[in-house]
């Protein structure tokens, strides 16, 4: 991507590949034309006809050629540097604009062809553009360091782009040669090539066995009705899907070791060219950030682990069963609240939960869930699953939902108004190059705002079973992003370490490494049953290494931020604002550090912990069973 590429284009781009293939259409789903207005977002504040839209579009291809005839001028003057940036940021801006319409105008309903190939020729726009910015990172990297320093000095309006110049000069010594790096851009396809066999094994070829589900009827398991088998009551179900998986990713062992094999391989490759220590350090790099986050996660994890094993023996006696295996993990302990909440009651409990955050944001978003068509809310026939938040620069954000008036649909409308909301105050205060915030601290809002939830939800109940239902919930969501990621990205560094000492990862060794790794997170407790050595097998993301770390330290990161802003009201509170509408104007740890939490030390996820540990012993109150040995 170019150097002011949007970030946040890129990231729904990678959402809407696999979300958007899922929206399902059944009979019972209302048409788009039979929702209330009010009920639906408001696109026409992005472009207020599709004519408008074409002439953006228009526009933009226009001037493309004005931006590559730029080729070559940047080292002449500061003037020549400073018009070729400021012509790539304000392209990126329309074309970010043009894409996130034509997305989301295809995204209500996926099978209206006009916007499908209005989403096309988006798409077409913003390689374009990509193409036609290609020149300037080169570019820059080619133009002497004190020449550029000197450019800054001599040209005030060029001090805007002086944090977005900087992050490209410190990975200089990263960069090879124009004709290096041209051969290492042919080789992104061949290099893609372990994640696209994965994914078409995974995705397209693998088929499970049947089963016999609580009714006594043959089911076909799959990758969707695998969790749902899990959570089962009947453990027999559990027991056959769990097997019935696992075995099937057995049978493939040698193909499955083969193809990851090749895709760490890669990534040492990739991280030895460019001159980086390790493959782990290329992949921290462009968020600056250093791998002692990386190691204090995991050792924090680790001294943490007799919590995770006081919930599963509380998990154990719940059951009622002589061993805990690992299909038992995913059960609900206890029947979840069943209460229906319609959608403008869950925006009123969400703004209750959410008034610690003070007047400007509740006002904010109040208008934006009610008054300001921020929220595509139904679930109708055609539009794409799921959820999300998105938008472009100059404009107020969007939510996606499909709500089903759940308590589960509420958590996510707080998780998905956080995104919202972090977006609306750094477009508000940044300009558009700092306007969008990188995937390490993308999760924090979203997550502070689920635990503001929470701790509201439990604040305003005194039913036993609706908050030992509330924090099972919050258990899981811990364990699940926390725990299990941080046992990933423990995986992850130990693979990548065992290629870059000139090692081979054969079946029999990543099966023994994750057995090991297994048995020192669960073996307290659970009975290590062979099959879970082959779990590595199934995780889609081991094919983008080293990221899924970020999942551990941004909840980490907001269930501090949130616990400060409850204790010390305003005190706490500012400086959250502030990183709120910081954008990308920093690095992840310093603009965290801001807000009030430091990243670069374990104590945030070591508090997490304590407050999983803390939350395992209410809970066993509540449903009065010992959780001790």
């Amino acid at each position: 991507m170019s150097i002011f590429m949007s970030m946040k284009s890129q990231q729904m781009l990678e959402h809407l590949t696999s979300a958007e293939t899922s929206a399902e259409t059944t009979h019972e789903l209302p048409e788009r034309k039979d929702v209330a207005a009010e009920d639906k977002w408001r696109l026409e504040d992005l472009y207020a006809s599709d004519e408008d839209w074409q002439k953006d579009a228009a526009q933009l291809t226009g001037r493309l050629a004005e931006l590559a005839a730029m080729s070559g001028t940047l080292g002449n003057s500061a003037e020549s540097f400073y018009a070729a940036l400021k012509l790539q940021d304000e392209l990126d801006e329309i074309g970010s604009r043009l894409f996130a319409y034509a997305r989301m105008r295809r995204d209500e309903d996926n099978r209206n062809a006009k916007f499908q190939a209005l989403a096309d020729k988006a798409m077409m726009l913003m390689v374009q553009l990509q193409s036609a910015s290609a020149f300037l990172v080169p570019e820059i990297l080619s133009i002497p360091t004190e020449t550029i320093r000197q450019f800054f000095h001599e040209f005030e309006p060029l001090g805007l782009y002086k944090f977005a110049v900087e992050e490209v000069l410190r990975e200089k010594p990263h960069v090879l040669s124009t004709d290096a790096e041209s051969i290492l851009a042919q080789t992104e396809e061949i290099a893609s090539a372990p994640q696209n066999i994965f994914s078409m094994f995974n995705d397209a070829d693998l088929t499970f066995p049947s089963i016999t589900d609580e009714e006594g009827k043959k089911v076909e398991v799959t990758h969707g009705r695998y969790m749902t088998f899990l959570e089962s009551r009947n453990r027999e179900v559990r027991k056959q899907a769990f097997d019935a998986v696992y075995s099937t990713y057995g049978k493939h062992q040698n193909m499955l070791a083969a193809t990851y094999g090749a895709s760490v391989k890669k990534d040492c490759f990739y991280a030895r060219i460019r001159n980086y220590p390790s493959a782990r350090e290329a992949a921290l790099s462009p968020d600056d950030v250093p791998i002692s986050v990386y190691d204090h996660l995991i050792d924090a994890v680790h001294s943490s682990l007799p919590a995770l094993h006081k919930y599963l023996r509380l998990r154990k006696r719940v059951l009622k069963v002589d061993e805990l295996h690992f299909y038992d993990l995913y059960t609900p302990l206890v029947a979840e609240v069943d209460e229906k909440i319609p959608y403008r009651k869950a925006v009123d409990t969400v703004l209750e939960a959410l008034h610690p955050l003070g007047p400007d944001y509740l006002q904010a978003a109040r208008r934006g869930l009610l008054e300001e068509g921020w929220v595509d809310v139904q679930e109708t026939r055609g539009k794409t699953s799921g959820a999300y938040s998105w938008g472009a620069y100059g404009v107020h954000p969007y939510i996606l939902l499909n709500y089903n008036n759940s308590l589960n649909h509420m958590f996510t409308l707080a998780h998905e108004l956080g995104h919202a909301m972090h977006s609306y105050y750094s477009h508000r205060e940044q300009p558009h190059v700092y306007a969008n915030y990188t995937i390490f601290v993308a999760e924090v809002a979203s997550t502070s705002n689920e635990s503001l939830l929470f701790r509201h939800l439990l604040q305003t109940t005194e039913d036993k079973s609706v908050r030992a239902s509330l924090i099972n919930h919050h258990l899981e969501t811990i364990r699940g992003t926390v725990i299990r990621q941080t046992m990933f990205a423990e995986f992850e560094k130990l693979t990548h370490a065992h290629v870059e000492a000139g090692e081979a990862l054969t079946p029999e060794w990543l099966a023994d490494t994750y057995r090991k790794l297994i048995d020192a997170y669960f073996g307290a407790v659970c009975v290590m049953d062979d099959k879970i050595a082959w779990e590595w097998s199934r995780i889609p993301h081991f094919y983008r290494a080293f990221y899924v770390y970020k999942y551990a330290t941004g909840l980490s990161a907001a269930t501090a931020l949130s616990e400060r802003i409850l204790a010390e009201g305003d005190a706490a509170l500012q400086p959250y604002l502030t990183f709120l509408k910081s954008g990308g104007s920093d690095h992840p740890i310093p603009l965290l550090q801001k807000a009030g939490v430091d990243m670069s030390t374990p104590k945030p996820v070591e508090a997490t912990l304590q407050m999983f540990d803390a939350l395992v012993d209410e809970l066993a109150e509540l449903l009065g069973v010992s959780a001790e040995a």
